[in-house]
């Protein structure tokens, strides 16, 4: 059994330091107030049976909170008081210096719950440790200097979470569509050295994952291109081939027809497009960007958001070729071909590709072999998405969500047009749904009040994060906003006029709605009984958010957090407030947004469609997911789930697994199984490697793929997943 220090640092468990401690604060009293031996050993026994009930590592916090329940418990009322007076000592002389021991344990790689923060950054690399020193700085001056005291509280004791605070210090956003058309079109600067409009794909294609380095390196979120602001430079590549092939010919003094010229050129371009396209998917993978990972990218397949023909056969064609070098993978150490995380894809079925026998039809089957073995791309449906995501004008759009599932909210520019490239998220603040339904003692009347005061505390939260970027001037980030990605702002001008009337959004993120019901009505949310209270909650946060807006000209916008590491931060918030409660606190995790719990049966079908009316309540981002077996033997059936995501929700996607033994060269799925301290932990089925070093596991977390391990309450939602289909 482990425990968690103050610093991060996961530490076997060790009776004798709470004996000691008791016996510390037991020497100060008289000798006829003093314990016996006899009372501390069963105190500090009681405790550890209460850390072992817990099945997870406890930090050190509430292994003292158990000590002081003991004492109580005996009436040592005197000692208990004494022993509070330590605690309380000590943690104010830990706020002279809150970061030091957190860097040390950083540099040392003993921070376990940092190793495990972030599933696609690997701590032990110093780039990622510079990243993890700098946010440990940032998030010490948050606390300290910028977040007032009951903001700091709320997200310290699991209220609600302040996103990002390792990053918040800076004047840096969340994430955004990049503007790549006017980058590539007009011209950008990168590292004040101007980049004039390519002639080729392939030059393109390389200034594209330029621009994409640059980006992650000045923001913290994701971010997302289309391939159609890619699609027309083949064009200039063809005319280009075409050119040097009429030249090559008569150079050597051999007539030939144009329609032999233009086949010999055809043939190079599809050479420049499978290389363009290869730059694009192994700079992505290779790149590491300030912050210790791979960007966060995500590239978008959108057929119809091309109306040229020719340009539109272009992006077709470019299309295939990532989903075949998609399909294929790329080399692990052992050369062996392995699912990356990044870039994410995203595939918009359409009318021109959902049904047999439709022109690009053939995209669509490619990309459902590229999901069973990739899974890979994501699913828009425009049909759903035309239906609501509409203008002020009435008009329906179709376009990427910012990263893995943040979306934008319907914009007219002053033009009367639709824009959606060159925007951004200005932040998140998460509600926790869970906490709310568990202090309000099922009483119906408190849950709507406390529901109303922690909303007010997230809007002032959401304030904040505002006001922080507001004043930032253009230089802060120029390729952002001096050099097109997301503006073409002058040199000290500031972004402000960015931050309002609905260029950016700013997000107000909810956790927990499976379990934030079942406490309150007792039945899960898919419940027929109990659906129309989930629909209530969800509501309920959309009204708040039309009234921040109307009040503040800010867009603000209902997001589904996904919840990575803070899935667990919550759960152990809730079990130390509330305790255990079956069906609501009992697990290491809380379910991300309105999705249906990962242990209830339900097949693929029904879950997406009971889904797809909670995503239309999450405008701000949302993404919908099922659970899969191993499909490469059943393409059908993928096509079949795909055409239901086409009629049926917005945004969804199928997971399924896809990973490596390095020991012995299994390919199959890669176990959760537990150790001997009860850990979950990853095991090759055939030869019992556990050595994450010497693995490779790619599984779906919150919306994109991770591929480096995750903190136990993730783990352990991973493990309990149930299959859809």
């Amino acid at each position: 059994m482990n425990i968690i220090k103050r610093d991060g640092q996961e530490v076997v468990f060790n009776i004798e330091k709470i004996v000691n401690a008791i016996r510390k604060a037991n020497n100060t009293m008289p000798d006829v107030e003093r314990l016996s031996d006899k009372q501390i050993l069963k105190i500090s026994d009681n405790v550890m049976k209460k850390c072992q009930k817990a099945s997870r590592a406890l930090n050190v916090e509430e292994i003292q909170n158990f000590v002081e329940d003991e004492l109580m418990e005996i009436k040592a009322f005197e000692i208990a008081r004494r022993y509070i007076t330590y605690r309380y000592r000590r943690s104010e002389a830990r706020k002279t210096n809150t970061t030091d021991k957190q860097i040390l344990s950083l540099i040392d790689c003993n921070n376990e719950e940092v190793k495990q923060e972030n599933s696609n950054k690997n701590p032990i690399v110093v780039s990622v440790q510079r990243d993890y020193m700098a946010g440990e700085v940032s998030k010490d001056i948050t606390n300290r200097f910028i977040l007032p005291e009951d903001i700091k509280e709320a997200h310290n004791n699991g209220l609600i979470h302040f996103h990002d605070a390792d990053y918040f210090a800076q004047r840096m956003h969340n994430c955004d569509l990049v503007n790549l058309e006017d980058m590539l079109q007009n011209g950008t600067v990168i590292s004040e050295t101007k980049i004039d409009k390519p002639h080729t794909f392939a030059t393109a294609c390389n200034i594209a994952t330029q621009i994409i380095a640059q980006v992650a390196s000045s923001q913290y979120g994701g971010q997302s291109i289309t391939l159609s602001h890619l699609a027309p430079f083949v064009e200039l590549s063809r005319q280009k081939h075409r050119k040097l092939v009429r030249q090559e010919m008569f150079d050597a003094g051999v007539n030939v027809t144009d329609d032999i010229i233009n086949q010999l050129a055809e043939k190079r371009v599809l050479d420049e497009i499978k290389s363009g396209v290869q730059t694009i998917q192994y700079q992505v993978v290779t790149l590491m960007t300030t912050n210790g990972q791979a960007p966060f990218v995500t590239v978008f397949m959108y057929l119809n958001e091309v109306k040229d023909p020719q340009t539109k056969h272009d992006l077709a064609l470019i299309i295939e070729e990532m989903l075949k070098q998609r399909i294929l993978g790329v080399k692990n150490e052992a050369g062996v071909y392995i699912t990356p995380a990044f870039p994410k894809i995203i595939y918009v079925l359409e009318p021109d590709n959902i049904e047999e026998g439709s022109k690009y039809y053939y995209l669509t089957e490619l990309a459902a072999k590229c999901t069973a073995k990739r899974m890979v791309p994501d699913y828009i449906s425009e049909k759903i998405m035309l239906e609501q995501k509409i203008d002020k004008n009435g008009n329906g759009a179709c376009y990427p969500c910012m990263g893995c599932r943040s979306f934008l909210t319907p914009y007219v520019d002053e033009n009367g047009k639709q824009k959606y490239y060159g925007r951004f998220n200005q932040g998140v603040v998460t509600l926790n749904l869970v906490d709310i339904a568990l202090s309000s003692g099922k009483d119906i009347k408190k849950f709507w009040a406390i529901y109303d005061e922690r909303l007010e505390l997230c809007y002032r939260a959401l304030m904040i994060r505002h006001n922080r970027l507001l004043g930032t001037t253009s230089d802060a980030a120029p390729i952002l906003w001096q050099y097109g990605a997301l503006a073409r702002l002058e040199k000290g001008e500031k972004i402000d006029k960015l931050l309002y009337g609905g260029y950016s959004t700013i997000s107000l993120g909810y956790a927990g709605l499976c379990e934030c019901v079942k406490y309150m009505t007792g039945k899960s949310h898919t419940n027929s009984e109990a659906t129309p209270f989930a629909l209530e909650v969800m509501k309920h946060l959309n009204d708040a958010c039309k009234k921040w807006k109307e009040e503040t000209n800010i867009d603000f916008s209902v997001y589904g957090t996904p919840l990575e590491s803070t899935t667990y931060k919550f759960a152990k918030s809730l079990q130390k407030r509330f305790g255990i409660i079956e069906g609501v606190t009992d697990k290491n995790y809380i379910t991300n947004s309105y999705h249906v719990n990962v242990r209830e049966d339900i097949d693929a079908f029904t879950k997406l469609t009971f889904e797809s009316q909670f995503q239309r309540l999450s405008p701000g981002g949302a993404i919908s997911y099922v659970e899969v077996p191993n499909m490469q033997n059943n393409i059908p059936a993928v096509l079949t789930l795909m055409k239901h995501i086409y009629n049926n929700i917005m945004y969804a996607e199928l997971n399924t697994k896809s990973d490596y033994c390095q020991v012995c060269g299994y390919d199959g799925e890669i176990k959760i199984v537990k150790d001997y301290e009860g850990k979950l932990v990853w095991e090759c089925p055939k030869c019992h490697n556990r050595d994450q070093d010497k693995m490779n596991v790619a599984r779906r977390t919150c919306g994109y793929i991770g591929t480096q391990y995750w903190n136990q309450g993730r783990t352990q939602e991973i493990a309990e997943r149930k299959l859809h289909l």
